[in-house]
């Protein structure tokens, strides 16, 4: 069972929303090298609101992605200003229960 998650709230800027998707698409070959993460998602929760949401196994592998090259593309575009209103927070989440495939 995955015990640990990560969901991560993204705000774009107006106009920006499209950006901000081809961005997160654009992150799945990184997320796909990652051993340690056992599923992520990308997550558009509404017309200018997106979201990131991924689990692990471990705390260890939780914490490698945070140190992976996705959370540093996401902190860079951060960092740039131009695609999001606001800085992204990264919200740490133990799962309780699961179902994935096996």
């Amino acid at each position: 069972m995955t015990k640990f998650a990560l969901y991560v709230p993204l705000k774009p800027k107006p106009g920006k929303e499209q950006a901000v998707a081809d961005f997160l698409r654009s992150a799945v070959p990184l997320v796909n090298a990652e051993p340690g993460t056992i599923s992520w998602f990308a997550i558009q929760e509404g017309p200018a609101a997106y979201a990131i949401f991924d689990t692990f196994d471990t705390e260890a592998a939780r914490e490698a992605h945070l140190n992976g090259r996705v959370a540093a593309a996401l902190m860079e575009v951060a960092k740039a200003g131009e695609l999001l209103a606001e800085p992204p927070q990264i919200h740490k989440l133990d799962i309780l229960a699961d179902k994935l495939p096996k």
